[in-house]
């Protein structure tokens, strides 16, 4: 069991934050193990077909075979919403005595997997393993995490609304209280249970940061007792993240737009003069008129002067609408 010891200070400064380079490194759990979340399988299939000539090897040498992750690949984030390659620049930055000490922490008791040999080594050895790690990680963030990214990020944030509100409607105790079955708020302490690791951490005023995840099957405090303490935790409303879109339905974009316009949009994938329009609808050039106006004002259509014509055609916005 790991616990937090929270004096009124640090429960003050409590926060949350987000993080894409710890869902990143988080998400090589999943990579490794596709029976660790059944819910992560659609992301799985569709990302191993995208790795292409990535060093598969030194990713997964990552994850230990107790599923613990080095904590200077997960830096505390500086602000609410870093930007991926904000957090990266703080990991190559990371002192080599602080690598090794990580790598060497994460997969012990085992020894270090052949592809984080160089741990053991130098410190330039080590810097440039750090730097290989931090490539590899920019690459794979590319392919794997980055275009579900949006997403995501719009999950953990109904996540963080609905604990900031359990937080002003019961404190702490009801903050915690629906996080996940092995956290326990009792008497100033917050304790994680089933853990690997076995000690206490004095916030002594440095707070605690919250970092809800999708790819977190459960809470993950930093493993070296000497990090400030940070808890990533499971987010809610994971199992709708990868179900697929509903199909179109056109009864759907007749009730937003009309019955006119919606076949006026679906008429305009090739560009088409307003008189064209007309002749194909069976409706007068001046009915169309204002119907072309409404919809190029809301961005659904664009338009491009072909001498003394005007044409129209679907914009991209009126493409995935219509679709």
């Amino acid at each position: 069991m790991i616990t937090f010891q929270l004096g009124v200070e640090d429960l003050a400064d409590t926060r949350f934050a987000l993080s894409p380079l710890h869902e990143t490194v988080c998400s090589l759990r999943v990579l490794r193990e596709p029976g660790l979340s059944a819910l992560h399988l659609p992301w799985r299939r569709a990302v191993l077909g995208r790795l292409g000539a990535l060093d598969t090897g030194l990713l997964m040498s990552l994850v230990a075979v107790r599923r613990t992750l080095p904590d200077f690949v997960t830096p505390r984030p500086r602000v609410f919403a870093p930007a991926f390659d904000e957090e990266l620049a703080l990991v190559r930055r990371t002192p080599p005595d602080l690598v090794r000490r990580d790598l060497l922490a994460t997969h012990a008791p085992d020894p270090l997997p052949d592809a984080l040999r160089d741990a053991a080594g130098t410190d330039q050895a080590v810097t440039a393993l750090r730097d290989a790690i931090c490539d590899l990680l920019r690459d794979y963030w590319e392919v794997a995490v980055k275009p579900a990214w949006p997403r995501m990020r719009l999950l953990l944030e109904a996540d963080m609304t609905y604990r900031a509100r359990q937080l002003a409607m019961g404190g702490a105790r009801l903050l915690f209280a629906d996080m996940h079955p092995n956290l326990r708020w009792q008497d100033g302490m917050l304790h994680i249970d089933r853990m690997i690791g076995r000690h206490r951490v004095a916030a002594s005023g440095r707070g605690l940061l919250l970092v809800p995840s999708v790819f977190a099957h459960k809470p993950a405090p930093p493993v070296s007792p000497d990090e400030p303490p940070a808890l990533a935790y499971p987010s809610r409303g994971v199992a709708t993240l990868w179900a697929p879109a509903p199909a179109a339905d056109p009864a759907a974009l007749v009730s937003l737009l009309g019955k006119s316009r919606a076949r006026l949009l679906g008429l305009l994938e090739e560009p088409l003069p307003t008189v064209e329009i007309a002749r194909r609808l069976k409706v007068t050039p001046s009915a169309v008129s204002q119907h072309l106006r409404v919809l190029h004002a809301t961005g659904l259509l664009t338009r491009a002067r072909d001498g003394r014509r005007v044409l129209y055609r679907r914009s991209p916005l009126g493409d995935r609408l219509t679709g």
